[in-house]
């Protein structure tokens, strides 16, 4: 459990002062004591004033103190890699946004960074691993049976600033939805076969297929060039199982459960509105893991690996990879474990 709340609090440091840093610096406000770093100075001592806390000049000065337990790597993913085994390195423990790193390798450094930790050293910021679906399965879970197919879309209208126009969407964002459907089926999958249309640098819409040994199939349709309503509000996913079916809208305002085991019957649910987006949830997982080094979150390394394979192989399958660019892979490459088994 977190620690209760007159023993001694955390001093965890927000790396990163931009827009879901400030999400990071709510959620802990007031649960930790807070130190705030950035490239820019101005921004850290801006967050000091609003959240609470002390302003750092950089990374370095952070892993340099004693008292600082937990570092958030709130920073753009070409940082990742480096930064995190620098903290890991430095005996801290870590949360970093995701997507965790940006290939292969850097999934590589990060592994051999890991060797000797517990558990609880890494977690990655998957929030969507934390949404109320996959925190209450009992909720739905019995009444439709084994699962069979899932489908989860979301096209968007979005657009890619800073950072983010140098990476594919399914990278960036659709890495959420891998994330949840990892979350439903924990099985390696037998192929993964991904399209991504008009494709010509860094992609903006993909469909990915996979196909696991149980015979349960799963689909993400995921983009940012499609117009449609703010957020993406009132597109629709579906878990279909042996004996029902759950359709949820995609950002979990609503959903539709339809299920023979008790004869045919349908409920309408709307929410549970409380922490939607999984944020609250995330990071009291987070502060476990700082009171207790040995628990795993549920967003822990080896999840964050299975999911970043996957996203890897369907790239691969296309013949690109994460940037847009053509890889030595040719299409249809048929994958073998290309996530792994969650322990």
């Amino acid at each position: 459990m977190v620690a209760p709340l007159n023993s001694p609090r955390p001093t965890v440091a927000v790396v990163g002062c931009g827009r879901i840093g400030r999400v990071h610096a709510a959620n802990l406000k007031g649960r930790a004591r807070l130190v705030f770093a950035s490239r820019r100075p101005r921004s850290a001592r801006e967050f000091a004033g609003r959240f609470g806390g002390e302003a750092m000049p950089h990374l370095d000065a952070v892993l340099a103190r004693d008292d600082v337990s937990g570092v958030v790597l709130a920073t753009p993913l070409a940082d990742h890699a480096a930064q995190t085994v620098a903290a890991l390195a430095a005996g801290k423990q870590v949360l970093v946004e995701k997507p965790l790193v940006a290939d292969p390798a850097e999934l590589d450094q990060v592994a051999g960074a890991l060797e000797g930790h517990p558990p609880g050293a890494l977690m990655v910021a998957e929030n969507y691993l934390y949404k109320p679906l996959l925190r209450r399965p009992e909720q739905w879970r019995g009444a439709i049976g084994d699962l069979r197919r899932v489908r989860l879309a979301k096209l968007t209208r979005q657009r890619a600033p800073d950072w983010r126009r140098r990476y594919g969407a399914l990278l960036e964002g659709g890495i959420h939805f891998v994330a949840l459907l990892g979350g439903l089926i924990v099985e390696a999958p037998d192929r993964v076969e991904a399209h991504f249309p008009g494709a010509a640098g860094p992609e903006r819409r993909g469909e990915v297929r996979i196909r696991y040994p149980s015979g349960a199939t799963g689909e993400i349709h995921y983009g940012w060039d499609q117009p449609s309503l703010p957020g993406g509000i009132l597109q629709h996913s579906r878990i279909e199982g042996r004996d029902g079916r759950l359709v949820f809208e995609s950002n979990g305002l609503y959903s539709v459960l339809a299920s023979r085991v008790s004869g045919r019957w349908a409920r309408f649910r709307i929410g549970p509105f409380e922490d939607l987006m999984g944020f609250r949830a995330m990071t009291r997982d987070f502060l476990r893991m700082l009171s207790d080094p040995g628990h795993r979150p549920r967003s822990d390394f080896s999840r964050a690996r299975r999911d970043l394979e996957l996203v890897f192989a369907a790239y691969r399958s296309a013949g690109l990879d994460p940037r847009g660019r053509r890889s030595p892979a040719e299409a249809g490459d048929v994958v073998h474990s290309a996530a792994r088994r969650v322990d």
